[in-house]
């Protein structure tokens, strides 16, 4: 086809960028450019499908990750092969199914046709009912699955290519190489596959999975091939070491912390109100003491109550040692999911029981690093399924709340290729959560317990808990299975759509509980929990930063803690064992629903921790005691 000059180096300079960026060679760029426009796919010209044919192939397969076979090869069939340096030899890949994770079930439910043609590609029989069908689908879409991300969005969008694309099959030392591609000008996307050496007549397509990892980086290609090419990666040691100082502030803004010589407490004065400077809206609409008094310049405010990370600590104690403000330095060592599991391993005497496997300390559920600790992650996780031990886990991005791009599976595939969607843990789900009875709903469901903390010093350490603590729900009987069922297996309704936000206060939650668990008092479980939150707070504080929290006498900070409860009650038992977990704790929580609740919050709070006030009545103190939780 005739084109115009102009019109190419129009496509030209628009994608220069991104196809500088995926590595596709500039000779295939014009070639690429008329298919584009003339909508040509015309792999098949020079390309074969094949169905690969298995000495079982008329039984079912029992897929438990494991299943890494491929369905069907591509092989090339133009005589005289396939070059690299061809000017042609750029092929389109439609997208057949593009999605976010979270409606996948529910549109493979919704198009027949779509479950079909996923059937096809992964091998699953079309003579199943539908619900096998999806169930099936989705366990061994992870190893045709793709995915891009869109600035500003959290989550990422997942797409499947045609059965062409699809049909690549992994090689250490591949012939081609298949990228995305989005096409400005009809916002489409694509996948481009090229060869990167010449190919012969019968010869199979193949591509690297892992080309972004180093071949010699030899483990973490082995787990991160493992939807591909299953590996037993038993004999990795799965034992956690703490990293080192580097690894703590990485990533993060630089941050100063007061020298020994200029850690001083501010002088205040109780004859005129506290001048207090406030970004958080509820705290100008609740704090209504006339122990304080709201300003808008900050040169002027006594206290600082920022929403925004405050970095320079330092240069605080040395012009203005006077002020208070609501953070302390390195503080992000227990409100980023990753570094909360290293501090909280320092409670531990031994890393994991050798027989059981259980991970120390008993509070913290088992988490990995899936971007450090992948290869010892695949070890664990495989070592427990030769023990037959329960293999639930959640993914979360390190440093995002709200239930945001978290996911619940016991598919080993599935977590290996969340891992490639941004710095995530992979947490042991609680497979046993301690379950609250709603009547609305006349089923048990899954909760969480979210307390407040107060910490007023490091130095030493002095903090407090809000005795009213706040509950979240979910909205269906809990059941280990539809695990991508969010109404199930999460809690966190209030940023949800379209789904109901059970509301209770403690103190009407309190006697239901007593009615439900009689031999299992609230104030038992708020010992333990009182009990953990000290001991993280310890951990945090044990070591210098940046691994841990600074000493600042300027410093106060609330925080919020989503703990849950798990039925470690084994057969036989009389007494049902519940014990407390840490899921996450909260920097700058939302506070709204607890001023809702209790207009006096704020109030209380900043009386305890910029006047002294400690109210016994609505604050407990953090008390170190023998270690039970460990």
């Amino acid at each position: 086809m005739e084109i115009i000059t102009g019109d190419f180096y129009r496509f030209e300079s628009l994608h220069a960028p991104q196809l500088q960026a995926s590595g596709v060679p500039k000779h295939l760029w014009r070639s690429l450019y008329v298919k584009l426009i003339t909508n040509n796919f015309d792999a098949g010209k020079v390309l074969e499908l094949n169905r690969i044919e298995y000495d079982d192939s008329g039984s079912d397969i029992v897929d438990d990750g494991s299943n890494t076979r491929p369905e069907y090869a591509l092989l090339v069939t133009r005589e005289d092969g396939l070059t690299a340096e061809d000017t042609d030899a750029i092929f389109l890949i439609d997208h057949a199914w593009t999605f976010r994770l979270p409606n996948a079930r529910e549109q493979l439910l919704k198009h027949k046709n779509l479950l079909d043609h996923m059937c096809e590609i992964s091998g699953v029989h079309l003579n199943e009912d539908d619900d096998c069908r999806v169930v099936k689908v989705m366990r061994r879409l992870w190893k045709y699955c793709n995915f891009y991300t869109i600035s500003n969005e959290n989550q990422p969008i997942w797409y499947v290519m045609d059965k062409v694309g699809s049909a690549v099959c992994h090689a250490e030392d591949p012939n081609c190489r298949l990228v995305p591609f989005l096409f400005l000008d009809s916002q489409e996307t694509y996948s481009l596959l090229f060869p990167i050496k010449d190919c012969e007549y019968g010869e199979l397509i193949t591509r690297d999975y892992a080309e972004h990892i180093s071949k010699d980086a030899i483990e973490r290609r082995q787990a991160l091939l493992l939807p591909w090419h299953y590996t037993d990666m038993k004999g990795i040691s799965f034992v956690q070491t703490e990293p080192n100082a580097e690894y703590f502030s990485s990533g993060h803004i630089p941050e100063t912390h007061p020298s020994e010589d200029n850690l001083m407490t501010p002088l205040i004065s109780r004859d005129e109100p506290l001048k207090v400077y406030a970004e958080y809206s509820v705290v100008k609409q609740y704090l209504t003491s006339s122990y304080f008094a709201l300003v808008d310049d900050v040169e002027q405010a006594d206290i600082l109550w920022l929403t925004k990370h405050f970095k320079d600590f330092a240069d605080l104690a040395y012009n203005t040692p006077n002020k208070f403000i609501n953070q302390f330095p390195f503080e992000y060592v227990i409100s980023i999911k990753d570094l909360l599991s290293i501090i909280s391993r320092r409670a531990a005497v031994e890393h994991h029981n050798a027989e059981t496997l259980t991970t120390y300390p008993i509070w913290l559920p088992t988490t990995y690093n899936l971007k450090t600790e992948l290869p010892q992650f695949a070890s664990y996780f495989q070592s427990r399924t030769a023990r037959g031990l329960d293999n639930h886990w959640i993914v979360k991005p390190w440093n995002l709340a709200r239930g945001l791009d978290m996911h619940v599976t016991n598919n080993l595939a599935q977590i290996v290729r969340l891992s490639e969607t941004g710095p995530k843990i992979a947490q042991k789900y609680i497979e046993r959560p301690v379950l609250f009875y709603r009547s609305d709903i006349q089923a048990p469901v899954k909760f969480d317990v979210r307390y407040v903390i107060l910490l007023k010093s490091v130095k030493p350490l002095e903090a407090y808990i809000h005795r009213n603590f706040y509950l979240r729900f979910a909205n269906k009987a809990f059941s280990l299975d539809h695990l991508d069922d969010y109404e199930k297996h999460f809690t966190v309704m209030n940023y949800q759509t379209e789904v109901d936000l059970h509301h209770l206060k403690c103190e009407d939650f309190l006697p239901l509980w007593q009615q439900q668990n009689p031999e299992n008092p609230w104030h038992k479980q708020e010992d333990k929990i009182c009990q953990m939150l000290y001991e993280i707070l310890e951990c945090a504080t044990k070591s210098p930063p940046p691994c841990g929290i600074a000493a600042c006498l300027q410093s106060r900070a609330l925080y919020a803690a989503d703990i849950m409860l798990e039925d470690c009650s084994t057969d036989g038992e009389r007494e049902r064992k519940m014990q407390p977990k840490i899921l996450e704790i909260n920097w700058t929580p939302d506070c709204k629903r607890a001023c809702d609740y209790y207009p006096e919050f704020f109030n209380d709070i900043f009386k305890l921790l910029f006047l002294n006030e400690t109210n016994n009545e609505v604050f407990r103190p953090l008390k170190k005691t023998d270690k039970f939780c460990t």
